[in-house]
């Protein structure tokens, strides 16, 4: 599988979607430029890991699990770097000069703060070591890697407890359109353009078809905005995206055979 290729189509597409989201939020719901960035993130962020390596797996066997695989070591690092370089420019007043060297350090310093860059990074470190775990530390980090999925999901349903429903339906909706039926138009437009291989095209459409991550939800609650916007969209998106994402394996299986 050809990395940049598929890199390419994917994260296109991830930028035209998180544009308009930023759009819809700012300009048809009057939400401010930082709501603007949770929404932009929420409409183009995939939940990769805790829907998209099961199904993925469960469809296409381990040749496409490959290939999710490709989208998976690139995912988070990208996404979180324009959400902190936008929360950085946007989160300033008007009159506020940004400087590059502040955004970058803004940047590198969210960063490496962000739990799951830190867990990345020492799990990597770990394994240049090529040192085995010992038992007990293997079957902690087992324990707590099986309990990680639904934790996230039951934070995520807190807030829905404390923020509501109601008051957030219209955007989230708007923003859950995007996430389930723009992104993946603009993923099967760009590798059909590209001509990625038929498992790579197909892999690639059905990921950009899931429904926002946990981690759309986690940004807005690290910069403290947008918490509403983001855990109702992704449990709006969610909601759905059992029709939606067999609307779109359909649509593959009919185009890439």
């Amino acid at each position: 599988v050809a990395p940049w290729s598929l890199w390419g189509a994917y994260f296109a597409a991830v930028a035209i979607t998180w544009a308009a989201g930023h759009v819809v939020t700012t300009r048809v719901f009057g939400r401010d430029a930082r709501a603007g960035v949770v929404g932009g993130v929420s409409s183009a962020y995939s939940n990769v890991v805790l829907l998209g390596a099961p199904f993925i797996l469960g469809i296409f066997g381990p040749s496409g699990f490959e290939v999710l695989s490709l989208l998976v070591s690139v995912h988070l690092p990208i996404m979180m770097m324009a959400s902190i370089v936008l929360f950085e420019m946007f989160g300033r007043s008007g009159g506020d000069h940004v400087h590059p060297l502040r955004v970058v350090r803004s940047f590198l310093r969210r960063l490496f703060l962000n739990p799951l860059i830190i867990g990345i990074l020492a799990g990597l470190a770990w394994r240049m070591t090529a040192v085995p775990l010992p038992e007990l530390a293997s079957r902690l980090v087992d324990a707590l890697a099986d309990t990680a999925g639904p934790v996230a999901l039951f934070a995520m349903g807190l807030s829905l407890r404390r923020f509501g429903i109601s008051g957030n339906v219209r955007p989230a909706l708007a923003l859950s359109a995007l996430k389930l039926f723009l992104m993946p138009a603009l993923v099967l437009a760009f590798v059909w353009l590209l001509g990625l291989p038929p498992l790579t095209a197909k892999v690639a459409v059905v990921v950009a078809a899931l429904p926002s991550g946990i981690n759309s939800y986690l940004i807005a609650v690290q910069f403290n905005t947008g918490q509403a916007l983001a855990s109702n969209q992704m449990t709006i998106a969610t909601a759905c995206a059992a029709v939606t994402t067999a609307f779109w394996l359909t649509v593959v299986l009919h185009v890439f055979g």
